[in-house]
């Protein structure tokens, strides 16, 4: 796996269009940093640690919007920063997503963040991805 955080992004993408209600993702620090923001802005209902040493995952238990037609909270989810070009951006530059209907998430020097907390702190950073 070259992109773990492109892997996770797919992972919960994939699962929200079979309208599954759980997705487990290898466990990492930074994976894990960035579902707590996620469950902080409320795209996810519940986030688990599971399993020891090497086979700990993160299971990740999905919001949708109504569950009888399975829709699912997230509508798009796209990776902005790669490994092959990284997107860096200072803190006068950051701008609401979709007028404050998304958020984007930035790596800062004080840890993962929404693009809003980076803001408010004067913070630049590399921007991980955008979801609305």
């Amino acid at each position: 796996m070259i992109d773990p955080i492109s892997d996770m992004l797919t992972r919960i993408r994939n699962a929200q269009a079979v309208g599954h209600t759980t997705v487990s993702i290898p466990f990492s620090k930074a994976k894990f940093s960035l579902a707590e923001i996620f469950l902080k802005e409320k795209i996810i209902k519940n986030l688990n640690k599971k399993g020891r040493g090497i086979k700990r995952l993160i299971e990740l238990e999905l919001l949708y919007e109504d569950e009888r037609r399975n829709t699912p909270r997230i509508t798009e989810i796209k990776r902005i920063s790669s490994q092959g070009r990284r997107q860096y951006t200072r803190a006068k530059d950051l701008r609401p997503i979709l007028d404050g209907y998304g958020f984007n998430v930035i790596s800062t020097s004080e840890g993962l963040m929404t693009g809003k907390e980076a803001r408010k702190k004067a913070l630049g950073g590399e921007i991980l991805c955008e979801i609305s």
